[in-house]
């Protein structure tokens, strides 16, 4: 057949296959020229693409390992490492024969959960398992009230806030928790985590004076607690762990070392006697209930060291509940004068010593020579300095009377007469070398300073040294006042007051003790000495007689006080008294005891006689027994208990004192 065919525009042409093929290599030629062209350019693409792809890694990794490698390697041990201090307890507490005052105690917090308020029912015609019943709010509120000292109405009202994780209570007691589970309720879920410690005080409200208390944060807020807080946290140092990746992090134990949760076992011990505290606190407690007062101080003093034996203020408070003691005190005295009433009256209040102190200005006298223990004044009962008048306490004279004649009868007049012979100046100096106006470095918080006069106040009119030749016009706290007497005791040295022994090992071995200054010489051991013989006559034939204790020395003085009020007057019905004491006068180991009671009020007046003098040989009596001090006389004790007590004698009226 013809493959001689006509196009389109008419002509003939030969369609064979014989004839493709001839024409069409040079058609395939150029059209492969032009696909080797294209393959070349997507292959130097794709190498350049690769090439530069590359470099980029190569420069990345070479950024990554050399030039960014110290701040990846930070990032990464920040992210699989973790800082942490461990929880520690806080040092225990104790006092000087190792009794527990204060310790730290594992303690648990409760979350309720309403939704879930339920119990088992078990008994006869019950399932084995028993029967899954509900238990209402109300009800859950009444069987939880009585464990955690709440009242229904306060449960009730927190189990209305959510259906779910309810915050209760946090520092729980085992004993507490115990009982809790005990009811076998569902919906209470009782937690302990590693923060839940609470501090207890196992001697509760018997020696709130020393310790203080820590709050709900565990910060301390009074006593040792915050005066010594450095020493009763332990020096535990932040340890880096390591934890695996994820989510969850879990630390890896065997990169702990192996000290991590060593502790050390040291504890704080205290100068105070828990036996002389309880009866000190007892003594107290009895004479403020005969004399219906506002409040009182006994303090027991160590007069060569400075170490309190004892120190009680009443009314105290509970540092395991000191919130609620200041709620209970807040309902009689006001919310706002409850805490000021709990504080450590002895260390932070200051107040007219009286009479109290006129063994220190005898002291003064003595060292100034201008008068001798024989010396003697004439007492009318009343002098004028300018235009003011100064009387006795009792308004009446004592004639001529010698220095410890004065000390026993309480004259305000032989004393300003004594004064009147030195000068001002001179005065003035002494009170402020023995401290007045100063604090005495207690190592307990919150110390008050007292007050003096200025200089040129106290030089500028007669009458302020008048005033504080009997211990008025001037203020210091008890403690001052134990630690002034106390220079009489030990020979004329003025020691630093404290109630910090030092910290001790479970052996009993001292690992750290307080540094106290040295005892200062403020009056020479004849001058000490001459004084605390006068004082020994106060309470054997003066106004201290209610102080004498059969077969010993003891040396003390009274003082009544009047509380100035709003606008510097004064009150007769507002009173201190008070009384110190020395024990025994010749022992080698001498101990001042203090008591004074604010406020008190009676069928008969008050005075440091009759209302302090009491308390003090009883905590007296107490320390004999607890130290086992010796008698100076023993046949003096034999013949008092021989002899039949007085009871229908009337008792000897003492001479008021001021």
């Amino acid at each position: 057949m013809s493959n001689i065919r006509r196009n389109k525009s008419g002509q003939f042409s030969d369609d064979s296959p014989g004839e493709r093929l001839r024409q069409r290599p040079r058609r395939s030629i150029q059209r492969r020229s032009l696909d080797f062209n294209n393959v070349n350019l997507r292959l130097a693409g794709v190498w350049l693409v690769l090439g530069m792809s590359s470099l980029g890694l190569l420069l990345r990794l070479i950024w990554l390992q050399i030039v960014d490698a110290p701040r990846l390697q930070a990032k990464a041990q920040q992210q699989q490492s973790i800082n942490k201090r461990p929880f520690v307890p806080r040092r225990t507490i104790v006092d000087r024969a190792n009794n527990q005052l204060a310790i730290d105690r594992p303690s648990y917090t409760l979350y309720a959960h309403p939704r879930k308020f339920s119990e088992v029912l078990r008994g006869r015609g019950l399932p084995k398992n028993g029967k899954q019943v509900a238990v209402t709010p109300q009800d859950m509120a009444q069987r939880l009230a009585p464990i955690l000292d709440l009242t229904v109405p306060e449960l009730a009202q927190k189990f209305q806030r959510r259906q779910t994780g309810v915050f209760i209570a946090s520092g729980l007691s085992e004993d507490v928790r115990n009982r809790i589970v005990a009811l076998k309720l569902d919906g209470l879920d009782v937690t302990q985590g590693e923060l839940d410690y609470t501090r207890f005080y196992p001697q509760e409200n018997l020696v709130a004076e020393y310790l203080g208390y820590l709050d709900w944060e565990r910060k301390p807020q009074a006593g040792v607690e915050l005066s010594q807080s450095s020493l009763l946290e332990r020096k535990i140092a932040r340890y880096q762990l390591t934890k695996t990746g994820g989510n969850r992090g879990v630390l890896l134990p065997d990169r702990v070392t192996p000290d991590f949760l060593h502790t050390d076992d040291l504890q704080l011990k205290l100068t105070v006697d828990l036996r002389l505290q309880r009866a000190a606190k007892e003594a107290l407690r009895l004479k403020m209930e005969e004399w219906n007062a506002r409040r009182g101080t006994v303090i027991v003093m160590d007069a060569d060291t400075g170490a309190l034996r004892a120190l009680v203020i009443a009314p105290t408070y509970d540092p395991n509940h000191y919130a609620r003691d200041v709620r209970e005190y807040g309902k009689i005295v006001g919310d706002l004068q409850a805490p000021k009433l709990l504080q450590n009256a002895a260390v932070s209040d200051v107040y007219e010593p009286g009479s109290t102190f006129k063994p220190i200005a005898v002291a003064i006298a003595l060292e100034n020579g201008i008068i001798t223990p024989q010396t003697t004044v004439k007492d009318s009962g009343l002098i004028t300095i300018g235009q003011d008048s100064i009387r006795n306490a009792d308004k009446k004279g004592n004639g001529t009377v010698d220095i410890a004649q004065i000390l026993q009868r309480s004259s305000n007049i032989g004393m300003v007469k004594i004064m009147q012979r030195l000068k001002p100046k001179v005065y003035y100096d002494w009170l402020q070398r023995i401290g007045l106006g100063q604090k005495f470095g207690i190592d307990l918080p919150l110390e008050g300073r007292g007050k003096l006069l200025s200089r040129e106040e106290f030089v500028a009119s007669p009458i302020y040294p008048a005033n504080m030749a009997f211990g008025q016009g001037f203020s210091l706290t008890p403690i001052q006042m134990v630690t002034l007497i106390g220079s009489i005791a030990n020979g004329g040295k003025l020691v630093t007051p404290h109630v910090v022994e030092g910290l001790y090992d479970s052996e009993g071995i001292r690992k750290d003790k307080p540094t106290l200054p040295q005892p200062s010489q403020i009056f020479s051991p004849k001058n000490a000495q001459a004084v605390l013989e006068m004082m020994e006559s106060v309470v054997t034939s003066g106004s201290g007689e209610r102080a004498k204790i059969p077969g010993y020395r003891i040396a003390g003085k009274t003082g009544t006080s009047q509380k100035a009020v709003v606008g510097g007057y004064k009150q007769d019905d507002k009173k201190i008294t008070s009384f110190v004491g020395i024990l025994p006068v010749d022992g080698q180991r001498r101990y001042v005891v203090f008591a004074a009671i604010d406020e008190p009020k009676g069928k008969e007046k008050a005075f440091g006689s009759n209302v302090a003098a009491p308390i003090v040989k009883s905590v007296m009596e107490s320390l004999i027994s607890i130290d086992g001090i010796p008698p100076s006389n023993p046949a003096e004790i034999d013949r008092a208990r021989s002899s039949t007590p007085p009871t229908a004698t009337p008792t000897k009226p003492q001479p008021p004192d001021r």
